[in-house]
């Protein structure tokens, strides 16, 4: 049966980001590196295939330059349960150089972006009632980190 995998571009440091990533989301592992061997240019060592789990699902990547950075047409997103895993994900991934973004997207220090979701947030919006969704994506749209608690009084009004 086949199966789609995403695969990760990186310029030069992919084993430290894929290191980075399997340490900060449980379920996660790195399952095989393959180096360039020191015949290939500029390329000796580096990593030339890689596969590893994030959260039990599948990825691949390798350094191969920076003919093709990571945009945000591309993102990874994280469902987070309680305010406690969007401040720790969200900490961990703007570190060292990551951006924060509007609306729970960021960019870590690859330039690789990821939303930062809490699943309140997606109940919020979806709310039967249009005023309470309203005012969830209104209070959304004026946060860069997603602040549950935040969205909780936005939607109960005033």
């Amino acid at each position: 049966m086949s199966n789609v995998t995403p695969f990760l571009w990186f310029d030069d440091d992919a084993e430290a980001a894929i290191r980075f990533y399997t340490d900060l989301i449980p379920g996660s592992e790195i399952i095989e590196i393959g180096r360039y061997p020191d015949e290939v240019p500029g390329m000796g060592g580096k990593v030339m295939h890689a596969e590893f789990r994030l959260a039990g699902s599948d990825y691949y990547a390798m350094d191969a330059g920076p003919q093709f950075p990571f945009t945000e047409a591309i993102s990874l997103y994280v469902h987070c349960t309680t305010q406690d895993e969007v401040d720790r994900y969200w900490s961990a991934l703007t570190s060292d150089g990551g951006v924060e973004q509007p609306c729970g997207w960021l960019k870590d220090r690859w330039g690789l972006s990821w939303q930062i979701v809490p699943d309140r947030l997606i109940e919020l919006i979806r709310d039967p009632d249009p005023d309470r969704s309203h005012r969830a994506v209104e209070a959304m749209l004026g946060m860069k980190k997603i602040d549950i608690a935040a969205l909780e009084a936005a939607v109960t009004g005033p």
